[in-house]
């Protein structure tokens, strides 16, 4: 009888692992959720991926945690009495490598599919439950790899991920604007109130009225000192002011109006708080002290401040954002994220049922009684993302991670024990505000520069 219960507890768990590790899964997940499309619930899985990465990146900050990986031997050779204090940054740098290299891992064998025909549309869509033991696999293999230079290189890795994320978050950050500015103007038009209106307006000058009140705040809290001039500080705010009032400008000019009926002040808006918070980011890392109103004279204790807090999740909306918006019909599209033969029929509210059994088997059944709570195919006649691209954003989404829960600090030479703040950090996200500026004030500028063109 035991046997025969042992087998029947295999019996059964073979099957559900089974069902975990077909293209079902997602169908299974969504029964309980409203209709979606079968690429919406896909990218919506492996955003969970990089949520889960975050939180146990979040987990090994703790102190408690902290004192166990300390009883790892290699993971603070070097550090001695303060292990405690960096470990927890080390064992943040191994999770996000693990959570990087199995995006990267998708990221190549994804490359270049173009329908959902290809048997890599099938492993992109299913499988689950092998891609949790690989993701697993990945995090808990990052644990093992020597000290070394591992840290200091790994780290350098982070910042040019974390520079070209902060990009594609800007393009996110104006795709958003866009179609909250489209929602509220096309709500207006239909019903005729002047609420939207008055709620546009009210939106727009609370988002200015941060940036003004941000803007003091780094002029007194970087630029005054009486034993500096702080004029590298002084010169990133002011530049970076210019720019705000520079694309706030350019969005309502008669000229770039009539050619971008869609610019208004409210995408300014946001760019400049954006632009501003860069700023903030940037300067809170300034070394030297006189000109850093936030300065610590002792790195002592790995763990997250209001800064990380407000990156990471700004980060993890922006992804969650790229998953469920429409990338075919957005300013998304213009990432790589849409595909070309993706068929704008396909977007419709309604499933496809083919003749053959391949097809039956990725569209979510259909409850008793007509309830449309379901997962459907939206992509029988191509993919309806970059399968490959999106995988990339999420790799450097699980850099800009690492980098934000360490406070962009680095280690001095070989010694663990000893914490910096990075010159690097600054200019990377220095550069980044000025060339999110740039690129915004280029897409106010070119459909009036370049007329014949198509920027639609």
């Amino acid at each position: 009888m035991g046997a025969v219960l042992g087998a029947c507890t295999a019996a059964s768990c073979a099957a559900n692992l089974a069902c975990c590790c077909g293209s079902a899964a997602c169908s299974l997940c969504c029964n309980f959720c409203p209709t979606c499309k079968n690429s919406t619930s896909t990218r919506i899985v492996y955003s969970i991926f990089l949520l889960f990465g975050l939180v146990v990146s979040c987990i090994v900050l703790a102190p408690g945690i902290r004192h166990k990986l300390n009883q790892i031997p290699y993971l603070c050779e070097h550090a001695s009495e303060t292990c405690d204090s960096i470990v927890g940054y080390l064992a943040v740098y191994r999770v996000c490598f693990g959570l990087a290299a199995f995006f990267l891992l998708f990221c190549l064998l994804m490359y270049g599919v173009t329908s959902s025909r290809d048997v890599r549309s099938k492993i992109q869509n299913g499988f689950w439950g092998i891609k949790i033991l690989l993701f697993l696999g990945a995090i808990v293999a990052a644990f093992f790899i020597p000290q070394g230079k591992f840290s200091e290189v790994w780290m350098y890795f982070g910042l040019i991920g974390s520079f070209l994320f902060i990009l594609i978050q800007l393009v996110l950050l104006v795709d958003f604007a866009h179609t909250w500015n489209s929602s509220w103007v096309g709500r207006m038009e239909e019903s005729g109130s002047k609420v939207w209106a008055v709620l546009l307006l009210c939106a727009t000058f609370l988002m200015y009225g941060f940036c003004v009140a941000g803007i003091v705040c780094l002029y007194v809290y970087f630029t005054y000192s009486q034993e500096s001039s702080c004029h590298t500080n002084k010169f990133f705010i002011s530049f970076n002011l210019i720019l705000c009032i520079i694309a706030s400008v350019l969005a309502i000019h008669p000229k770039v109006q009539e050619r971008l009926p869609t610019s208004g002040l409210l995408q300014a808006s946001v760019i400049s708080l954006y632009t501003v918070y860069l700023t903030w980011s940037a300067l809170s890392f300034q070394p030297d002290k006189n000109c850093n109103g936030f300065y610590e004279t002792h790195i002592t204790l790995a763990g997250m401040d209001s800064q990380a807090i407000i990156g990471v999740i700004l980060m993890f909306v922006m992804v969650v954002y790229a998953s469920v918006r429409t990338a075919s019909s957005s300013q998304v599209g213009k990432l790589g994220m849409s595909s070309p033969k993706h068929s704008s029929a396909l977007d419709k509210e309604t499933t496809v049922l083919s003749e053959g059994d391949e097809t039956r088997s990725d569209v979510g059944l259909v409850e008793e009684g007509g309830e449309g709570r379901r997962v459907y195919d939206d992509e029988d006649g191509g993919v309806a993302y970059s399968y490959s691209f999106y995988h990339f954003m999420l790799m450097l989404a699980s850099l800009y991670i690492m980098m934000t829960l360490t406070n962009w600090y680095k280690p001095v030479g070989s010694d663990f024990s000893k914490l910096q703040y990075s010159e690097t950090a600054v200019w990377v996200k220095i550069a980044s505000s000025w060339l999110c500026q740039l690129i915004y004030i280029w897409t106010l500028l070119a459909p009036a520069l370049f007329p014949d063109r198509d920027f639609s």
